[in-house]
């Protein structure tokens, strides 16, 4: 069986652990719905429950023969430091690099040595099961504690080769969330509003900050622009998949005869950078101020509170007028440039380093079209992995959306032990 179609099965044998298929469900186990473009389809959200880490993957008999390879070198590579740290012909340099690597390899030893012990433990009960054949009272006890161990034994090793993937060290950072009106006019900033507002329930339901940083109206209230930073744990984590267009299919509000229109929207999530992950020096920038447009009341049009920065390295601009202060769009505006280039530097090292975007779900790419949604059908289908959800109203409410986030973690994580059993 190809990857493909070995990762699919995984990841349907995951969906029905959280929940039994319905006579509703569309799929084929031995094509991907990424290779025919048929969706799996859930009429309510009660019937695709949130991915639980209590939930794990089987692991076959090849992928734990190469997890055992690489425990083995680990052990093999702590042994080796911890007796370079304790030789005194070793130098400061060398002992403080060793130092440094066995604290990183710390987690992973102490998995290793419980899955070790576990193992002993393992087969001691399987010699002591060998040895009391006619005790049945024994062989009962034995085989009770040995299902409990190997239960255990197989945690452990989900954990360890969870360890051992590759982890993207952005993801437990706070975003900068951007939605910009793509085609379709006045519909299309309808619709960015109604998108950027879900990412803001969205923010709430998981108990993120949401803070907006700059919006541009259309003449109908709509978003031709808009901006903002959300802050909590493991946020841009959860919600990097999102980047990318979103696409809107329903009759505009503006429309006289009922014909249904195809508008668009982008969505930008970039990981929020530190002054330390980014230094903007001072000759760099170029910094204007003017007056602000648009509502926002008679001060805020009438004085030089609006900033522009200008970082003239890169040719990369941020506008920001949403605040009275000049000082606070001044720090805003900052705070996404850092954001953009920190985000232009992740991307320029993932590139050098080859694969990763084009073999994940999606490259994340903005110009990518990720999710349809369908108003008339009242239905949203993300195009990567295949879903549909039958109830726009609660995608777009932010109630919905773990469907789709839960769906692309998942087959991150699926691609990623593909890779690491490749490897």
């Amino acid at each position: 069986m190809g990857n493909g179609r070995l990762i699919w099965s995984n990841l349907l044998l995951r969906l029905r652990a959280h929940r039994p298929f319905e006579h509703h469900d569309v799929v084929s186990p031995s094509i991907s719905p990424l290779q025919h473009n048929r969706p799996i389809t859930a009429l309510r959200p009660t019937y695709f429950r949130p991915y639980s880490s209590e939930t794990e993957p089987q692991l076959s008999g090849d992928l734990i023969k190469i997890m055992d390879r690489r425990l083995s070198a680990i052990e093999h590579r702590s042994a080796f430091l911890e007796n370079l740290i304790t030789k005194p012909e070793a130098s400061p340099v060398e002992y403080a690099k060793a130092n440094k690597e066995l604290r990183k390899l710390r987690i992973s030893m102490d998995l290793i040595n419980k899955l070790r012990a576990k193992q002993k433990e393992i087969e001691g009960l399987k010699s002591l099961m060998t040895e009391c054949l006619e005790d049945r009272d024994m062989i009962k006890m034995a085989c009770e504690e040995l299902g409990q161990a190997t239960l255990e034994e197989k945690r452990l090793q989900t954990f360890l080769l969870k360890s051992l993937l590759p982890k993207d060290d952005a993801d437990e950072r706070d975003c900068i969330l951007e939605v910009r009106a793509g085609t379709g006019g006045e519909e299309a900033s309808l619709f960015a509003m109604e998108i950027f507002q879900m990412y803001e329930r969205y923010s709430q339901k998981n108990g993120w900050k949401f803070e907006m940083m700059d919006i541009t109206e259309s003449d109908l209230k709509g978003y031709k622009e808009a901006s903002g930073a959300i802050s909590g744990t493991g946020a841009y984590g959860k919600l990097k998949f999102e980047s990318g267009i979103h696409r809107v299919q329903r009759v505009p509000v503006t429309e006289k005869s009922g014909r249904i229109h195809t508008s668009a929207v982008s969505v930008a999530i970039l990981p929020q950078a530190d002054e330390v992950d980014v230094q903007l020096r001072n000759e760099d920038l170029r910094i204007d101020t003017y007056r602000s447009g648009g509502s926002g009341g008679q001060h805020a049009n009438t004085t030089n509170s609006a900033v522009r920065i200008t970082h003239t390295p890169s040719g990369m601009t941020v506008a920001i007028q949403d605040e009275r202060s000049q000082h606070m769009n001044k720090a805003k505006a900052l705070k996404v440039l850092r954001a953009k280039l920190y985000e232009m530097e992740r991307s320029r090292i993932q590139t050098n380093q080859s694969r990763r975007r084009a073999e994940q779900i999606g490259s994340g790419d903005r110009s990518e079209r990720i999710r349809t949604y369908n108003f008339p059908q009242g239905r949203v289908t993300d195009h990567r992995v295949g879903i549909t959800h039958h109830s726009v109203n609660d995608v777009l409410q932010g109630a919905s959306l773990d469907v789709f986030i839960d769906a692309l973690l998942l087959q991150q994580e699926m691609d990623a032990i593909a890779t690491f059993t490749a490897s």
